[in-house]
């Protein structure tokens, strides 16, 4: 699988340098809060982030987090890819426990292919009174919601019958959205696309990871 950084560096004699600048070193660290009304007049305020590839840069870690905690949600959903290098995954999670509300995460491709230990995983989201979700769900009874975490493409968690009256699913690859037969949700939430990667305008992304489909923004 290529990553990001060599993407980057294979990209570089092709693409204009102010733009090959911006993607390389303007982009990653540039947060944006979008802010979306999925119920109009009720519900709950949470957040959504996720590919948070913790490698070492506390500075911009912190700032995500602090931005998290701003936002004063509810609960914090996350879909994936907390590190690539299971190294990081202690210092990641110390992130993880300063988010003021609870946390509800589902894995990606590199927690998996980091080796990352899904137990500290378990322990640090439990810590911040959500759950770390690996083909399982969980419901938070004061909004009547039922949380589910998909394993990647993994779809025996969706066999059961909803357990609360409104469900959220937690995924990392988008285009798993488009195979989940007559199983329904209210809102999906993916990650893994980066926003397309490097976008060109007019053109969109000119290269996205497996398993992204036509979710490539948004």
């Amino acid at each position: 699988m290529m990553t990001r950084r060599k993407f980057l560096t294979l990209t570089a004699f092709a693409l204009p340098t102010a733009a090959y600048a911006n993607a390389s070193w303007v982009e990653p660290t540039n947060i944006c809060v979008r802010e979306l009304t999925l119920t109009p007049g009720g519900g709950a305020r949470f957040v959504h982030f996720t590919d948070f590839h913790y490698k070492g840069d506390a500075e911009y870690a912190a700032e995500v987090i602090a931005t998290i905690n701003r936002q004063q949600p509810a609960f914090v959903c996350f879909s994936g890819d907390l590190v690539e290098d299971k190294a990081f995954a202690p210092a990641a999670l110390n992130f993880i426990r300063q988010i003021k509300a609870p946390v509800y995460g589902a894995p990606g491709n590199h927690d998996y292919l980091s080796q990352a230990p899904f137990p500290e995983y378990e322990k640090a989201f439990a810590e911040t009174g959500g759950a770390w979700l690996v083909d399982c769900s969980v419901v938070v009874p004061n909004f009547d919601l039922e949380i589910v975490g998909l394993a990647l493409t993994s779809l025996q968690t969706l066999q059961s019958p909803p357990a609360a009256a409104r469900r959220v699913l937690l995924l990392h690859y988008p285009v798993m959205a488009d195979r989940l037969g007559d199983h329904l949700f209210d809102v999906l939430l993916a990650g893994h696309s980066h926003g397309g990667q490097v976008r060109v305008p007019f053109l969109g992304p000119l290269v996205l990871p497996e398993n992204v489909g036509p979710y490539d923004l948004g």
